[in-house]
């Protein structure tokens, strides 16, 4: 057996999750449609292909004890000069999220690994593309919202082909989230 390429992370729903891929795409991002729009918990990793069983059963045990939280994004931000990115903030359920990524990589687990960064959840919409394009995207979604009860997260492979593609989804064991966190809102967002 071999390596493979995993990542952990929150799948942003419909229909805020196709909206923002396709306004990434427009902007110009060639890779919008390989990544299934999301909140980064594990970034991409190479593991042995072997230890994918014990990475799923840590992840069920971390999935297992969270609970449903609400999740909202709104506004925009960049991690430019450092990093060529502009994201969809994430105002609600960012300390959950942090939580979330520190013990699913717990150092003592299967997929455990340092940081090039500190963590901060955030959505991507731009990444590596020109400046003009970037200070485009940045500047379009700076009024965009959605909001959502977060009730799991899920393991995700890239291919050889770089598309990401979901291997398993880990839902929460706990509670669920109280309905008001659960209204979504569509700010303005031009249409394509």
């Amino acid at each position: 057996m071999g390596t493979v390429t995993i990542g952990v992370s929150i799948a942003v729903p419909e229909p805020y999750g196709s909206e923002l891929q396709q306004l990434r795409a427009g902007f110009g991002d060639a890779a919008a449609h390989g990544i299934p729009t999301h909140v980064t918990l594990l970034p991409p990793t190479e593991v042995d292909e072997a230890s994918l069983p014990a990475v799923e059963a840590h992840l069920a045990e971390v999935a297992a004890a969270g609970r449903a939280f609400p999740m909202r994004l709104s506004g925009t931000g960049t991690f430019r000069p450092l990093s060529p990115v502009v994201y969809v903030r994430v105002v609600a359920g960012a300390e959950a999220c942090t939580q979330l990524q520190q013990q699913v990589r717990d150092p003592a687990g299967p997929a455990a690994r340092e940081l090039q960064f500190p963590y901060h959840p955030h959505v991507t919409v731009a990444h590596g593309i020109d400046e003009a394009a970037m200070d485009r995207a940045f500047e379009e979604l700076a009024g965009y919202e959605a909001e959502w009860p977060c009730t799991g997260f899920a393991l995700y492979e890239q291919g050889a082909d770089g598309v990401w593609r979901k291997l398993r989804e880990f839902p929460f064991g706990g509670s669920v989230v109280p309905p008001q966190a659960g209204r979504a809102e569509r700010g303005s967002v031009p249409t394509r």
